[in-house]
């Protein structure tokens, strides 16, 4: 059970803590409600751009690096289609230099233009390293906007396409900032060697003052069911021929979620996987094959995708995968497979909160998903998973008709 205490400020943020005496560190967590897929299609990567911009310096901090180095502190962040979180870890006893870096961003980014050029650079160079210059870097490029037709999650974190960055004005900039980088519109988690009482008075002192911005109605398009099969064939110079079969799944907020998760594991997690036993260790047909879900806040993807072993076909490949996928449709899976997966399931969420960054992040993740208390009731979801809901799942989600299926083919 993973304790902590919250209030809100007047202007809306929202804070929680964390206290655990064990340990001498102290995480400071600040999410953001924003990710990409709150872009406009014509405005995309603007999410992770902000992410990049956020380091550039504000009002009265022009390197937001070098005051947290000397007090023995570190940072990162990362941007996703929901959400954007920035994390700091440093000695306790110096957190008060956290509240000051994160609230004056806040209050007052740097707009200087030649910040925005340089992380405009940063980020176009990113887009061509990991995206267009790498084996497969394109896939989710390719893959998104062939499972999506009408919900934002159809373009990457990244953006759609290079010009989207290009071509962001200061004006784009100020407007992304002021929209979604408001204290009503973020999450702020404390946890380690603290005191609840203490990180009251520091985040009034730090955060009261920052005016709440206009209350964000969000009303994204809702992606419609999808009736058909879908078909990419990609030809590029990549290793080995790989397939990619992605199925619209529920959400992290669905009931039916849990029981999907959990099906894609009995599918593709480890050697010991259905997938990896028949088609990699038993029939070589593959030489790795995975299944996985995204994990998203809304309705998400069931993502199967394996690298196929010299002299088969990818078309024999995928025959393979579909036969997997029709016996865990035909008849319930035994009791003690499911187990299995539960207990890996829960092995992970256990070894992950050993990590007081793991316990702050999903405090903060599960408050934006508007139930902060999910961290502490994540084992139970799992636990109520039985076989007939493994089943359900199998059928309802893995249906051809749910099913967008790439084959990238080597041109080797």
């Amino acid at each position: 059970m993973i304790k902590y205490n919250s209030f809100t400020l007047d202007n809306g943020l929202n804070v929680y803590v964390h206290e655990d005496k064990n340990t001498p560190l102290a995480i400071v967590n600040l999410l953001y409600d924003v990710g990409s897929r709150d872009e406009k299609p014509g405005k995309t990567g603007f999410a992770h751009l902000f992410e990049h911009l956020m380091f550039g310096g504000s009002k009265n901090i022009p390197n937001y690096d070098e005051p947290l180095q000397r007090v023995g502190g570190e940072n990162n962040a990362f941007t996703s289609p929901d959400v954007t979180n920035y994390y700091v870890t440093l000695p306790a006893e110096n957190i008060e230099t956290a509240f000051w870096l994160e609230s004056d961003r806040m209050m007052s980014l740097s707009f200087d233009p030649k910040v925005l050029e340089v992380q405009r650079s940063v980020v176009i160079e990113e887009f061509k390293q990991r995206y267009l210059n790498q084996p497969y870097g394109d896939l989710w490029l390719k893959l998104r906007p062939l499972a999506y037709q009408k919900h934002p999650y159809r373009w990457a974190t990244i953006g759609k396409e290079i010009s989207h960055i290009e071509d962001a004005t200061m004006e784009d900039v100020k407007d992304f900032f002021f929209t979604h980088y408001r204290p009503n519109n973020a999450y702020l988690v404390v946890a380690g060697n603290v005191e609840t009482e203490n990180i009251k008075k520091l985040t009034e002192k730090w955060f009261g003052e920052i005016p709440a911005g206009e209350k964000k109605q969000r009303d994204l398009p809702k992606e419609p069911k999808q009736k058909e099969a879908r078909f990419l064939e990609i030809k590029a110079d990549v290793p080995v021929d790989a397939l990619y079969k992605a199925y619209h799944m529920p959400a992290k907020t669905d009931e039916k979620y849990y029981s999907t998760d959990l099906m894609s594991d009995v599918l593709g997690r480890g050697k010991s996987s259905r997938l990896y036993k028949k088609l990699v260790k038993e029939e070589g047909i593959f030489s790795g094959i995975a299944a996985y879900v995204t994990g998203s806040v809304d309705p998400g993807l069931l993502v199967i995708s394996g690298q196929v072993s010299s002299g088969i076909s990818i078309e024999a490949a995928d025959t393979a995968v579909k036969q997997i996928i029709k016996e865990l449709q035909e008849e319930e899976i035994a009791n003690k497979e499911l187990e299995k997966v539960k207990n890996q399931a829960i092995s992970s969420i256990v070894y992950g909160e050993v990590d007081i960054l793991n316990r702050a992040m999903s405090i903060a993740f599960g408050a934006a998903m508007g139930n902060p208390n999910l961290v502490n009731e994540e084992t139970d979801f799992i636990k109520a998973v039985n076989t007939h809901d493994i089943y359900n799942a199998a059928n309802e989600v893995l249906r051809e008709d749910n099913c967008s299926t790439i084959y990238y083919k080597s041109n080797k």
